[in-house]
């Protein structure tokens, strides 16, 4: 019998943009891992997929996010430190982002990184295609 004051967690919701095939590749990695918590993936490309309240494709297709099991929802670095906290062999990457000042070099990174990520989708569509 199931204890009514016993609620399941909420999963981290993992909100990617399968068009894209660099994100594709990465998210079928991180599917393959065991999780210390429930996650799940929600591709936001897809027009059937339900979005959080007050956000929108546009917005989840062109960065990263997660909504955390509160149902927060974060973006950039701060929603990779969530996922990789909750995964094997990455956990070590989401402490590492508790140190002081090494989220903020990591945003920076991942700022950089969406300004390359254009040409390198062309460059993985290339290798798709082959």
């Amino acid at each position: 019998m199931v204890n009514p004051t016993q609620t399941t967690p909420r999963p981290l919701t993992v909100l990617y943009d399968g068009a894209c095939p660099l994100c594709r590749r990465e998210i079928s990695v991180y599917r393959g891992l065991p999780a210390s918590q429930p996650v799940c993936f929600a591709d936001v490309s897809d027009a059937t997929t339900a979005l959080p309240p007050g956000s929108t494709r546009a917005q989840l297709m062109a960065r990263f996010h997660v909504q955390a099991a509160d149902g927060r929802l974060l973006s950039g670095a701060p929603a990779f430190l969530a996922l990789w906290a909750t995964l094997p062999g990455w956990r070590w990457l989401a402490s590492l982002g508790r140190v002081p000042g090494v989220a903020w070099a990591m945003e920076r990174a991942y700022r950089l990184f969406l300004h390359l990520r254009p040409a390198l989708q062309r460059l993985a569509r290339r290798f798709d295609a082959e």
